[in-house]
């Protein structure tokens, strides 16, 4: 019975040891790899055409101030059989638009993807539109989808005799899945004999973290970091041929990434983001607020009755002078970011002051962090 209770003993520090082994994990802000680098290679690529949207309720583009719209409804006609040179156009229910889109990665023929449809012209609704067939082009020329389809527009344009009400954009709409992928983008992805990472964000640090845990978690040196937003991946001979199934065992292992100390201020909304890592040195901080109040209180002198004098109007100025000024406070070396919200926010200071005393103690030298002014 003693060993028996022994074994239950060493049992529940077990498990007390592994809960607070995994406490600890859940804990610590850790990744994954998949949501901090890309496979380089795999992306999308942008698509563009240019088309016609017609069955507009006379919304669409005004034919003799917008004149592509007119030669593109011309030649559309032509090649239908439809001969209209030098004939009068007046209607307003067909608009000239671009559309654009974004050809996803490994994308076959016959698949579809959504699209942008944006006026080009003068028209003011595309609610009710239908895009014509139009070929969407890639950077290199080719035709990669061809976009047809009803429009759906989130905004809408009321207008009567006196007023208009607009909400929302009516000249743009999407058209979902309203492209059909007509050609590939060959990347022989399983052929490869290595595959890069890019890091979404550059850091020495994240890049060998994530090299250590591929390594800790194959068990071989296979990952190397290169720089700071690459990490180079040799494929092992038991995935060779099979990259897919390599990169799904990658992708899933846990990285606390780490990123540099940096202050974004975006001095038009008054925003400011302070990241985790800024520290600051001991410094001392006062902010006040110079206010002249000048007062007109003229007064009328007048005269006595039967007098030969005159009224006059006699000025009276009152000037004064207020300083609403706080106490010099004294942030100690090495606070951390809670500690230096705090501290500031202890001198009654908004947010607009706050960016004035951030860029001065940074430029005192006393803030161990970057200033990116959006």
């Amino acid at each position: 019975m003693p060993g028996v209770r022994w074994v239950r003993i060493v049992g529940v520090a077990c498990a007390a040891l592994s809960a607070l082994a995994l406490s600890v994990t859940s804990a610590s802000a850790t990744s994954r790899i998949k949501d901090l680098a890309n496979i380089e290679g795999v992306r999308q690529n942008q698509l563009i055409g240019y088309g016609l949207v017609v069955g507009l309720n006379g919304t669409g583009d005004t034919l003799n101030n917008i004149p592509f719209t007119k030669q593109s409804l011309q030649a559309m006609l032509e090649r239908m059989g439809v001969n209209i040179r030098g004939a009068t156009i007046r209607t307003g229910n067909v608009a000239a638009v671009m559309v654009t889109g974004n050809l996803p990665a490994f994308a076959t023929q016959g698949t579809r993807m959504d699209v942008t449809v944006s006026a080009l012209g003068d028209a003011k609704n595309l609610q009710g539109g239908t895009l014509l067939v139009t070929p969407l082009l890639g950077a290199d020329g080719n035709v990669y989808a061809v976009a047809q389809g009803s429009l759906a527009i989130s905004g809408f344009q009321a207008e009567g005799e006196a007023a208009k009400i607009v909400r929302g954009v009516p000249t743009v709409g999407r058209i979902a899945n309203g492209a059909i992928i007509e050609r590939e983008i060959e990347f022989a992805l399983n052929r490869l004999p290595n595959v890069r990472l890019a890091l979404r964000n550059a850091d020495f640090t994240t890049a060998k973290r994530i090299a250590a845990a591929v390594n800790d978690y194959l068990g071989v040196k296979t990952a190397e970091p290169i720089d700071p937003s690459t990490v180079q991946l040799s494929i092992p001979p038991e995935f060779k041929g099979n990259v897919v199934a390599f990169l799904t065992e990658i992708e899933q292992l846990q990285v606390d990434p780490d990123l540099a100390a940096k202050i974004v201020i975006d001095e038009r909304s008054g925003i400011i983001v302070m990241g985790r890592d800024v520290r600051v040195a001991t410094v001392a901080v006062a902010q006040g607020n110079l206010t002249v109040t000048i007062s007109e209180s003229p007064q009328v002198s007048q005269p006595n009755p039967l007098s030969r004098g005159r009224t006059v109007v006699a000025p009276r100025s009152s000037v004064s002078v207020t300083e609403d000024g706080r106490k010099l406070a004294l942030v100690k070396d090495g606070v951390s970011l809670q500690q230096l919200v705090d501290g500031l926010n202890g001198l009654g200071i908004g947010p607009r002051d706050m960016i004035s005393i951030l860029q001065a103690i940074k430029a005192a030298g006393a803030i161990e962090a970057d200033i990116e002014v959006m």
